[in-house]
């Protein structure tokens, strides 16, 4: 019987395909796997063949502008000009798009962009490549029709009554007046004629355009206009219905106190009080913490006119169902649709009286992040919907510092189910302490039973029933899946200096290093009532010589002739030179067995604290420890040799303790 295709494996060469250049042990990490088992399914399945074919396929469809973004030569609204260009031939258009500017500086400056060197190569590259791609193809004739059926006339006239004067007295008159040609899209007028009633426009057949694009969508119903399509048509629907008289605007009252669920009611005062910058939102399904934090980031809109938000996702494509729908739904429920403008080519969301801005992006096209610039004011909102799914700490902090930045106020928003694995990055993430972090964690049970409805809530409890362990991990955002964490006693927070001050003894270790593996110290207070440990201090060196070393504990951690430090015993020159240099230096004990018993006297304790910003790379080590796995991803007993030199000098430090009888 032929065994079945592990699913995993198509998944791998995706990522590789959609990320050249990426780590193998980083697509075995993604899909919790072993990195032979990768290994040889990209040779196996001749991944770099692959995927050079379906680049090229991708390139014969480049239109070029990616090239175009990428010219060092150009300056960001030089690209831009270029790539507009390109599209309308049209200079005035083109520069007002790429710089914002006003319709008469636009008029004076684009014709001058187009014989600038630089610009004119760039546009001529541009335009060869349409002259070899001169045959329209399907997506670009269904583009134009959707153009035609939701053109606007007032995109090529103004007219309404205005006053005159005339021999003394004032009269009200009606008044039409057309726009420049060079500041419109001249694709859609059909007829432009001059008769004895004046001038008129005729745009092109709109209604022949729905009709085509209705039957078009009929046969092609996974075309991916189509959600547009059936967005705007609603929306032209709705206006028909609507008077023709709207309100001026809508005075914006701040958040009701009864769209808040009560875990979220005391984040808003912390937010108002700017208590915080970052708030992290880890919890259960139905907790509600999606709609809690768009209703905030619309409200920060509201009360902040220079600041614009930013909401994101690690893959781009999941934007447009899930956080952009979201924040359609606050807007709607705050009750101002009215005044936010809500596109999806581009995908962003404006607040008409103002022009604030709320961008979309994924983390899977950094580029758009770095590039994205707001028209005043600065981002000063940022979203991380989903955050275990992005790639780790440090590609959510280099995001962070692209976008927030240039203003006095900044409110950073992360929301996630905890995975089961408590070892994911996210479940670590908020497990290590931070002065401006405020975490929020909410389950269904905190929401209003109506809010969710009785199907919710019945689910739930059966699930509950039958499956506590899953109910766990997916109702209440608990992250109870072993993942192969060796230490789950582990609590990182603050050691004051008062704390500290009540430890009677303390305790010392060293393991030797020099390069790749670093020279490490620890210093250790042990509880024994309490079964507790606290980490206190640490060192970490590489290429560091015995001399200076000793000179570093003496002078910088403070350690007398008398405190006696347990070292690795496997370097015997190196503990009698720390004798030599005034330390209280001895070898530890090892014998066999002895790191299987101090690793689980260790695991045995009631709990082991680590201050991380007094011992950060001990903290790291600890949260990070895993027990090995084999290509079946089954975990292996004993444990790993490696990324545990800390641990190594702590079991060191404490080796009088737990080689005692009955420890």
């Amino acid at each position: 019987m032929a065994r079945a295709r592990d699913p995993n494996r198509d998944k791998a060469f995706e990522i590789y395909k959609s990320n050249q250049g990426i780590e193998l042990t980083e697509i075995a990490s993604q899909l919790n796997i072993p990195v032979t088992t990768v290994r040889s399914w990209k040779a196996r399945d001749k991944w770099e063949c692959n995927a050079t074919q379906c680049n090229a396929s991708r390139k014969a469809f480049d239109d070029g502008t990616r090239e175009t973004m990428l010219n060092e030569d150009l300056t960001h609204e030089q690209r831009l000009f270029c790539i507009y260009y390109s599209k309308t031939f049209n200079a005035t258009q083109s520069y007002l798009k790429a710089y914002g500017r006003s319709y008469d500086v636009a008029n004076a400056e684009g014709y001058k962009m187009l014989v600038k060197p630089c610009v004119k190569k760039e546009i001529e590259r541009l335009k060869e490549i349409k002259r070899q791609q001169i045959v329209a193809s399907e997506s670009d004739i269904v583009e134009m029709h959707m153009k035609i059926a939701f053109s606007d006339i007032g995109d090529y006239l103004n007219f309404g009554r205005k006053t005159i004067e005339n021999d003394g007295s004032e009269f009200e008159v009606n008044y039409v007046d057309f726009k420049e040609s060079s500041n419109v899209d001249t694709q859609l007028i059909q007829e432009v004629k001059q008769g004895r009633e004046g001038v008129s426009i005729k745009l092109a057949d709109k209604q022949k355009s729905l009709d085509w694009l209705d039957k078009h969508f009929m046969y092609n119903p996974m075309d991916k206009h189509k959600i547009e399509f059936d967005k705007l048509k609603l929306e032209m629907e709705r206006k028909k219905l609507e008077p023709e008289e709207r309100n001026e605007g809508v005075k914006y009252s701040g958040i009701p106190a009864t769209m808040v669920a009560p875990a979220f009611s005391k984040v808003i005062f912390d937010i108002e009080n700017q208590e915080h910058t970052e708030y992290v939102f880890p919890g259960g399904r139905g907790s509600t913490k999606s709609s809690f934090i768009s209703t905030e980031v619309i409200d920060l809109i509201e009360k902040n006119p220079d600041m614009h938000a930013c909401v994101l996702r690690q893959v781009k494509d999941t934007l447009r169902d899930s956080v952009y729908q979201q924040m359609l739904w606050a807007i709607s429920a705050l009750g101002l649709e009215d005044e936010y403008k809500c596109t999806t080519s581009p995908l962003e969301i404006t607040k008409k009286s103002t022009g604030q801005k709320i961008f979309f992006r994924g983390a899977d096209d950094p580029f758009k992040i770095k590039s994205i610039k707001a028209p005043f004011g600065y981002i000063g909102v940022a979203w991380f919907e989903e955050l275990d799914q992005f790639k780790g700490a440090e590609q959510v902090r280099n995001m962070e510092q692209s976008l927030i930045r240039g203003g006095e106020k900044a409110y950073i928003f992360k929301s996630f189910n905890p995975p089961k694995s408590a070892i994911n990055w996210a479940n670590k993430y908020i497990k290590v302490p931070k002065a401006n972090r405020l975490i929020t964690h909410s389950t269904y049970l905190d929401v209003p039973k109506q809010w969710l409805g009785k199907p919710f809530i019945d689910e739930a409890e059966f699930l509950k029933e039958v499956n506590p362990t899953a109910y766990e991990n997916e109702y209440m955002g608990v992250a109870n899946g072993t993942g192969g964490n060796i230490f789950d006693n582990l609590t990182v927070r603050t050691i004051t200096n008062e704390e500290a001050a009540t430890f009677d003894r303390l305790y010392f270790g060293v393991d030797w290093g020099w390069y790749p593996d670093p020279w490490t110290f620890n210093k250790v207070y042990y509880n024994a009532q309490q079964h507790k440990l606290y980490i206190l201090d640490e060192d970490r060196r590489n290429k560091t010589s015995n001399e200076k070393t000793a000179k570093i504990l003496k002078e910088e951690h403070g350690i007398n002739p008398n405190d006696k430090i347990v070292c690795d015993s496997a370097e015997n020159k190196s503990i009698e030179d720390y004798r030599s240099y005034g330390l209280f230096a001895r070898g530890a004990i090892k014998g066999p067995n002895s790191v299987e018993y101090s690793m689980k006297w260790l695991q045995s304790l009631s709990e082991i604290i680590i201050d991380n910003t007094r011992t950060p790379n001990t903290a790291t080590e600890f949260l990070d420890y895993e027990y090995e796995r084999d290509k079946e991803g089954n975990v292996l007993s004993g444990y790993p040799d490696a990324n545990n030199h800390h641990i190594d000098a702590i079991r060191y430090a404490l080796e009088e303790i737990w080689r005692r009888r009955g420890m």
